[in-house]
């Protein structure tokens, strides 16, 4: 799904673009090219993502890191390519990227990043967490961490999802780096 040209958007794609490029993303990118064409949903859509991206009570490093494995999962090349570098920034380090690009769990996790681990894990492959692993999660990130967690993990997924179908190139300048996981 390409993008629009812009004299070909409606209003309401024209009011969803402005509202977007208005905010921290600054621009139409990503999974925004295709989620443009249904306005409503993009609209409402971003605004969760700027708020689970930028101000959840998880913080950016532990947020980047749920980022991460949730475009591993996906094999999601646009936002792993993203994400890479700003996971680095916050502090997420190069051996914990090393090992979710190859689909396995890194090694010496702190107790807050093996906490996001283990929930994404449990959720993926159960579609449920388990109580040790929630009391774990809780302990470590508190319930409205576990909730925003839950919310980037979700949130993600939607937008791999979006950009899987869509085929959404990388941006320039990158390529591919997750390699396909085995199932």
């Amino acid at each position: 799904m390409p993008p629009l040209p812009p004299a070909r958007l409606t209003r309401a794609q024209r009011r969803a673009a402005r509202e977007l490029e208005s905010g921290r993303r600054g621009k139409v990118i990503g999974p925004f090219v295709p989620a443009l064409r249904s306005p409503e949903l993009m609209s409402r859509l971003q605004r969760l993502g700027e708020y689970l991206r930028y101000d959840n009570v998880l913080g950016r490093r532990l947020t980047e890191l749920a980022v991460l494995l949730t475009a591993r999962s996906w094999t999601q090349q646009f936002e792993w390519a993203l994400h890479v570098s700003i996971a680095t920034e916050e502090g997420v380090p190069h051996a914990v990227i090393e090992a979710i690009a190859a689909g396995r769990r890194p090694r010496a996790l702190p107790a807050q990043d093996a906490a996001v681990y283990d929930v994404f894990v449990e959720l993926r492959d159960t579609q449920a967490v388990s109580d040790p692993t929630y009391a774990r999660a809780v302990a470590e990130l508190g319930e409205a961490g576990v909730i925003d967690l839950i919310g980037v993990i979700g949130y993600y997924s939607t937008l791999a999802m979006i950009m899987n179908v869509a085929r959404t190139p990388l941006p320039p300048g990158y390529t591919p780096q997750l390699p396909p996981l085995e199932k």
